[in-house]
Protein backbone atom coordinates (compact mmCIF):
# COMPACT_ATOMS: atom_id res chain seq x y z
CA UNK A 1 0.00 0.00 0.00
CA UNK A 2 0.90 3.50 -0.21
CA UNK A 3 0.07 7.29 0.95
CA UNK A 4 -0.79 10.44 -0.52
CA UNK A 5 1.36 13.15 0.06
CA UNK A 6 0.45 16.96 -0.67
CA UNK A 7 1.03 20.40 0.24
CA UNK A 8 -1.59 21.91 -1.37
CA UNK A 9 -4.14 20.63 -3.46
CA UNK A 10 -2.98 21.30 -7.25
CA UNK A 11 0.54 19.29 -5.87
CA UNK A 12 -0.91 15.62 -4.97
CA UNK A 13 1.87 13.10 -5.23
CA UNK A 14 1.12 9.19 -4.50
CA UNK A 15 3.97 7.12 -2.70
CA UNK A 16 4.31 3.43 -2.44
CA UNK A 17 2.63 1.04 -4.46
CA UNK A 18 -0.75 0.70 -5.93
CA UNK A 19 -2.34 -2.32 -7.84
CA UNK A 20 -5.88 -2.41 -9.35
CA UNK A 21 -8.36 -4.80 -8.37
CA UNK A 22 -11.61 -6.15 -10.08
CA UNK A 23 -14.18 -3.85 -8.12
CA UNK A 24 -18.24 -3.37 -9.20
CA UNK A 25 -17.78 0.27 -9.63
CA UNK A 26 -15.94 0.87 -12.39
CA UNK A 27 -14.21 4.50 -12.97
CA UNK A 28 -16.19 7.37 -14.96
CA UNK A 29 -14.15 6.22 -18.35
CA UNK A 30 -15.32 2.57 -17.91
CA UNK A 31 -18.87 3.13 -17.65
CA UNK A 32 -18.65 5.35 -20.74
CA UNK A 33 -17.34 2.91 -22.69
CA UNK A 34 -19.59 0.42 -21.21
CA UNK A 35 -22.43 2.68 -22.11
CA UNK A 36 -21.42 3.38 -26.04
CA UNK A 37 -21.10 -0.40 -26.41
CA UNK A 38 -24.46 -1.57 -25.04
CA UNK A 39 -25.84 1.09 -27.59
CA UNK A 40 -23.61 -0.17 -30.47
CA UNK A 41 -21.67 -3.53 -30.22
CA UNK A 42 -20.02 -2.75 -33.89
CA UNK A 43 -18.64 0.77 -33.13
CA UNK A 44 -14.69 0.57 -34.54
CA UNK A 45 -12.31 1.18 -31.30
CA UNK A 46 -10.79 3.99 -33.23
CA UNK A 47 -14.66 5.77 -32.95
CA UNK A 48 -15.02 4.32 -29.54
CA UNK A 49 -11.72 6.07 -28.09
CA UNK A 50 -12.80 9.28 -29.28
CA UNK A 51 -16.24 9.24 -27.80
CA UNK A 52 -14.46 8.38 -24.43
CA UNK A 53 -11.28 10.59 -24.72
CA UNK A 54 -8.84 7.95 -25.26
CA UNK A 55 -5.90 6.45 -27.30
CA UNK A 56 -7.14 3.83 -29.52
CA UNK A 57 -4.80 1.69 -27.74
CA UNK A 58 -5.87 2.43 -24.29
CA UNK A 59 -9.45 2.30 -25.05
CA UNK A 60 -8.39 -1.10 -26.37
CA UNK A 61 -6.79 -2.14 -23.35
CA UNK A 62 -9.92 -1.45 -21.62
CA UNK A 63 -12.23 -2.82 -23.46
CA UNK A 64 -9.98 -5.93 -23.29
CA UNK A 65 -9.87 -5.90 -19.19
CA UNK A 66 -13.33 -5.36 -19.41
CA UNK A 67 -13.86 -8.94 -21.59
CA UNK A 68 -11.13 -10.67 -19.57
CA UNK A 69 -12.94 -9.67 -16.40
CA UNK A 70 -15.96 -10.36 -17.21
CA UNK A 71 -17.80 -7.48 -17.31
CA UNK A 72 -18.61 -7.82 -21.32
CA UNK A 73 -19.73 -11.36 -21.46
CA UNK A 74 -20.04 -11.45 -25.01
CA UNK A 75 -21.43 -9.43 -28.05
CA UNK A 76 -24.38 -10.56 -29.67
CA UNK A 77 -27.24 -9.13 -32.38
CA UNK A 78 -30.17 -7.98 -31.01
CA UNK A 79 -33.34 -9.06 -33.58
CA UNK A 80 -36.08 -7.52 -34.06
CA UNK A 81 -38.97 -10.37 -32.93
CA UNK A 82 -41.62 -9.41 -35.59
CA UNK A 83 -39.11 -9.92 -38.62
CA UNK A 84 -38.00 -13.16 -37.44
CA UNK A 85 -42.18 -13.98 -36.89
CA UNK A 86 -41.69 -14.39 -32.80
CA UNK A 87 -43.59 -11.38 -32.29
CA UNK A 88 -45.61 -12.91 -29.39
CA UNK A 89 -44.31 -12.29 -25.72
CA UNK A 90 -45.47 -14.44 -23.22
CA UNK A 91 -44.95 -14.72 -19.56
CA UNK A 92 -45.57 -17.72 -17.62
CA UNK A 93 -45.83 -17.97 -14.06
CA UNK A 94 -45.23 -21.33 -12.47
CA UNK A 95 -45.52 -22.95 -9.12
CA UNK A 96 -44.09 -25.84 -8.60
CA UNK A 97 -45.62 -29.12 -6.16
CA UNK A 98 -42.76 -28.83 -3.73
CA UNK A 99 -39.96 -26.82 -2.87
CA UNK A 100 -36.93 -28.53 -2.53
CA UNK A 101 -33.19 -28.26 -3.72
CA UNK A 102 -33.81 -31.89 -6.49
CA UNK A 103 -37.37 -29.83 -7.47
CA UNK A 104 -35.91 -26.71 -8.59
CA UNK A 105 -32.52 -28.36 -10.48
CA UNK A 106 -35.04 -30.84 -12.30
CA UNK A 107 -37.52 -27.70 -13.05
CA UNK A 108 -34.61 -25.79 -14.25
CA UNK A 109 -32.59 -28.06 -16.14
CA UNK A 110 -35.56 -28.77 -18.10
CA UNK A 111 -36.68 -25.13 -18.89
CA UNK A 112 -33.39 -24.86 -20.42
CA UNK A 113 -34.97 -26.71 -23.16
CA UNK A 114 -38.38 -25.02 -23.69
CA UNK A 115 -38.44 -24.08 -27.27
CA UNK A 116 -38.54 -19.76 -27.10
CA UNK A 117 -37.96 -19.75 -23.56
CA UNK A 118 -35.64 -16.33 -23.55
CA UNK A 119 -35.49 -16.14 -19.61
CA UNK A 120 -35.88 -17.99 -16.78
CA UNK A 121 -36.39 -16.45 -12.77
CA UNK A 122 -36.38 -17.98 -9.86
CA UNK A 123 -38.76 -15.67 -7.61
CA UNK A 124 -40.45 -14.86 -4.21
CA UNK A 125 -43.88 -14.63 -3.54
CA UNK A 126 -47.16 -16.25 -5.22
CA UNK A 127 -44.84 -17.85 -7.72
CA UNK A 128 -41.43 -19.89 -7.75
CA UNK A 129 -40.85 -19.12 -11.44
CA UNK A 130 -41.19 -16.69 -14.22
CA UNK A 131 -41.06 -17.82 -17.59
CA UNK A 132 -40.60 -15.52 -20.67
CA UNK A 133 -41.41 -17.21 -24.18
CA UNK A 134 -41.23 -15.58 -27.64
CA UNK A 135 -43.43 -17.21 -30.00
CA UNK A 136 -45.02 -16.97 -33.16
CA UNK A 137 -48.94 -17.35 -32.28
CA UNK A 138 -51.23 -18.08 -29.94
CA UNK A 139 -51.40 -21.42 -32.24
CA UNK A 140 -47.62 -22.04 -31.34
CA UNK A 141 -48.11 -21.37 -27.65
CA UNK A 142 -50.94 -23.63 -27.32
CA UNK A 143 -48.93 -26.71 -28.92
CA UNK A 144 -45.83 -25.42 -26.50
CA UNK A 145 -48.08 -25.66 -23.32
CA UNK A 146 -49.69 -28.86 -24.29
CA UNK A 147 -46.59 -30.48 -25.26
CA UNK A 148 -43.72 -29.03 -22.97
CA UNK A 149 -44.65 -26.52 -20.36
CA UNK A 150 -47.19 -28.57 -18.63
CA UNK A 151 -44.79 -31.71 -19.03
CA UNK A 152 -42.05 -29.80 -17.25
CA UNK A 153 -41.23 -31.49 -13.82
CA UNK A 154 -42.25 -30.51 -10.59
CA UNK A 155 -45.31 -27.76 -12.24
CA UNK A 156 -48.09 -27.58 -9.48
CA UNK A 157 -49.83 -25.16 -11.57
CA UNK A 158 -49.33 -22.49 -14.37
CA UNK A 159 -50.32 -19.07 -15.05
CA UNK A 160 -49.90 -17.51 -18.15
CA UNK A 161 -49.82 -13.53 -19.02
CA UNK A 162 -49.99 -12.71 -23.01
CA UNK A 163 -48.37 -9.51 -23.45
CA UNK A 164 -50.38 -7.21 -25.09
CA UNK A 165 -47.88 -3.82 -25.54
CA UNK A 166 -44.21 -3.89 -24.80
CA UNK A 167 -43.75 -0.25 -23.46
CA UNK A 168 -39.97 -1.12 -22.41
CA UNK A 169 -37.19 -3.35 -23.55
CA UNK A 170 -34.05 -3.13 -22.86
CA UNK A 171 -30.86 -4.78 -22.71
CA UNK A 172 -28.74 -2.38 -21.77
CA UNK A 173 -27.78 -1.58 -17.91
CA UNK A 174 -27.40 1.50 -16.35
CA UNK A 175 -23.81 1.88 -15.97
Amino acid sequence: MGYFEYKNINEIKFSGTYQMTATPGRDRIDRHILRVLQDDAQITNLDLSARVHLSPAACLRRVEKLKAEGVIKKTVALLEPAEVDMATLVIVGVVLDRSTPESFTDFEEAARGISGCLECHLVAGEFDYFLMLRIRDLERFNKLHAGEIIKLPGVRQIRTFFVLKEILSTTALPV
